[in-house]
């Protein structure tokens, strides 16, 4: 079974005084159901790339959660974690597959213009991924209504908003949706992160 690396959400929690690393258990779920093993990351920057050296990982999910700094967020450790561990993945030719913030993070590093939204907040939302329609969820606030080189937009809501891209030449694929937040889990998003992490 690959191991692949896994970003978490911060969360805020002001009676303690403290800053939490947390994910949902159904992201482990789902990825157990790709075939993958996931390493949680912390968001310090240095141990955060320590543990993808030690522990060999095959590739990067970019987990959804907390807005970018730049975007009002209170997160800005996290951006500073998740965007080096893109640069980290980059040099290696790692794959990397962003989960709806994860797909932000992406756009942000290729200098794709972000804008708020409406209406893009929903348990059902019909797109059209590769022109064909598809139900998925939805859970931004924020988002692109075109791309830019190198990132090719594949998935379309019916206002334009991009709902996923891939790099034109590296392996680094964005989506807008939640696939975890799914049950059962969708056999469309299982193959696809199957197919993303080489998982044969």
């Amino acid at each position: 079974m690959k191991a692949v690396a896994v970003t978490q959400r911060v969360s805020v929690v002001p009676a303690y005084g403290e800053r939490r690393d947390c994910l949902d258990q159904a992201w482990t779920r789902f990825l157990l159901a790709c075939g993958l093993l996931p390493v949680l990351l912390p968001n310090v920057t240095e141990a955060a790339l320590g543990l993808c050296e030690r522990t060999g990982v095959a590739g990067l999910v970019l987990t959804g959660g907390n807005d970018l700094a730049a975007l009002g967020g209170d997160a800005p450790e996290r951006d500073a974690v998740e965007n080096a561990l893109l640069e980290w993945a980059e040099r290696r030719a790692l794959p990397v597959l962003g989960v709806c913030r994860g797909m932000q993070v992406i756009q942000q590093r290729f200098a794709v213009p972000l804008r708020r939204v409406e209406g893009h907040v929903a348990q059902r939302q019909v797109i059209r991924i590769d022109g064909e329609p598809r139900e998925v969820n939805s859970y931004h606030c924020f988002a692109a209504f075109d791309s830019q080189p190198p990132l090719e937009v594949w998935a379309v809501a019916d206002d334009g908003v991009v709902k996923a891209v891939r790099h034109s030449t590296q392996p680094v694929t964005g989506i807008m949706w939640h696939p975890e937040r799914l049950a059962p889990f969708s056999p469309v998003d299982v193959q696809l992160f199957r197919q993303v992490f080489g998982v044969g």
